[in-house]
């Protein structure tokens, strides 16, 4: 693929990513490999640990009790990878490494390997920022910790690490904790095409873009394959940028967020101006306050798969607070997406239906089209509407969410076929309805 982005210095950023020619949204933008990925622990269960694909029954590792396959192909192919991290998995058993640790080692191994190259990238790894001079203390103290558990993890595969390192990796990664410092400040999640986290990912070109709360580009994943998008016209010139982060949330936690974990504070139009600040806490504050003091506790059932017990607890929320909090207010709507959650778990179609309704006007406001997160939440409601017979208005759903998704994610995507397939079926069974009523 010709190139269509250069390294540039960015203005009061550093490095960073501009066109070289204009392009234009949905298109393309760059595509690549990671250096090194691993499946997130939280998926370890549900994902494949080569291809990355979501399946119900995996092969497991009889090794190491924890890499996963979802067939004999998969296996075998992972296997001139696995091989190496398998020894390490298994001295650590019953406990496994962190994603991050998992992920460095899997870097190391990349680069002690020498049939491994990477020609050609616009961002070496030597050259990625640790951020260990600017970072507090604490920080620093758990990335030791990390760091530590990285040299014990490797032990048993790399015995000589200190010599191997110093001859084989570049000079800015020969100290565990540096490497440590580097991956996790400059990794990717990778995530399926409905955007839920799957696994994590260095992929060094790409740690050049910046961010902004109201990017140009996005990214989205086939596999690991990771594709950088445009969702907005771009000039020769223009730097490209992404979000690093959540944005449904208000400036200062977003900025709070971006100087802990980057290292910068933001200062995009967004965030300058405090655009939608005001709108994400309209509403009675009294009222909104107990929203916001019972998120940590429905996000404790939500991780514990307490379905029943969260949708109790929404219900009764979100019924307290009534109209002296908007839909718009931004702890309403994660109380709502929550309940929504829980219904699809629970099997209340009805209920799950009702409570997506509610978010579509929400999620236009906060994530103006064409936005992944947008469309995927328009595919989720039409699903419902669909399995509901409600024949009409998912077929309407589907066309809305196939406007963004084209863009986002393109017509060759796994996503883009099953939502043409469901756009196909709607009109199939509507025609069936038709011809029968006649």
């Amino acid at each position: 693929m010709a190139a269509r982005m250069e390294r540039f210095v960015s203005p009061g950023k550093g490095n960073g990513v501009r066109a070289t020619a204009r392009i234009r949204r949905g298109e393309l933008v760059y595509s690549a490999e990671p250096l090194a990925s691993c499946v997130s622990n939280k998926q370890a269960r549900e994902v494949c640990h080569h291809c990355f694909t979501r399946c119900k029954t995996l092969l497991r590792c009889s090794q190491c009790k924890m890499a996963r396959y979802c067939n004999t192909t998969c296996q075998k192919q992972a296997w001139s990878g696995h091989k190496t991290e398998c020894k390490c998995l298994r001295s650590l058993l019953p406990r496994a490494p962190t994603d991050s640790v998992r992920l460095a080692a899997r870097i190391i191994f990349a680069l002690l390997n020498p049939s491994h190259s990477r020609s050609g990238e616009l961002y070496p790894l030597d050259e990625h920022e640790s951020h260990l001079d600017s970072m507090s203390e604490h920080k620093r103290q758990g990335l030791s910790q990390l760091a530590s558990m990285l040299e014990l993890y490797l032990q048993q595969e790399v015995p000589h690490l200190a010599q191997d390192m110093t001859s084989a990796l570049p000079p800015s990664c020969q100290e565990t904790l540096s490497l440590i410092a580097k991956v996790t400040c400059n990794c990717f999640t990778i995530s399926d095409g409905e955007l839920q986290e799957i696994g994590v990912g260095l992929y060094p070109s790409l740690s050049l873009l910046n961010h902004d709360c109201r990017p140009n580009c996005v990214m989205v994943f086939e596999g690991t394959n990771l594709q950088l998008r445009a969702v907005q016209d771009i000039n020769a010139g223009e730097e490209l940028t992404i979000s690093y982060i959540e944005t449904l949330v208000l400036t200062d936690e977003r900025r709070k967020q971006l100087e802990e974990q980057y290292h910068f504070i933001c200062h995009c139009q967004r965030c300058d101006s405090k655009d939608k600040d005001s709108l994400m806490l309209s509403g009675d504050e009294s009222a909104w306050q107990r929203l916001k003091e019972a998120l940590p506790g429905l996000e404790k059932l939500k991780a514990e798969s307490n379905w029943e017990a969260l949708l109790e607890s929404c219900n009764h929320l979100l019924s307290a607070v009534g109209g002296e909090v908007p839909d718009e207010n931004q702890y309403k709507l994660r109380l709502t997406d929550m309940a929504l959650d829980a219904s699809i778990q629970l099997g209340l179609w009805e209920d799950a239906l009702r409570y997506g309704q509610k978010t579509l006007p929400v999620y236009r406001q906060y994530y103006p089209d064409p936005h992944p997160v947008h469309g995927v939440q328009l595919m989720r409601v039409g699903k419902l509407q669909h399995y509901l017979e409600h024949l009409q208005d998912a077929l309407e759903t589907f066309k809305q969410a196939h406007q963004i998704i084209k863009i986002t994610h393109s017509d060759s995507h796994p996503l883009t076929t099953d939502l043409l397939m469901k756009m196909e079926e709607c009109r199939a069974e509507i025609a069936q309805r038709s011809s029968s009523s006649r």
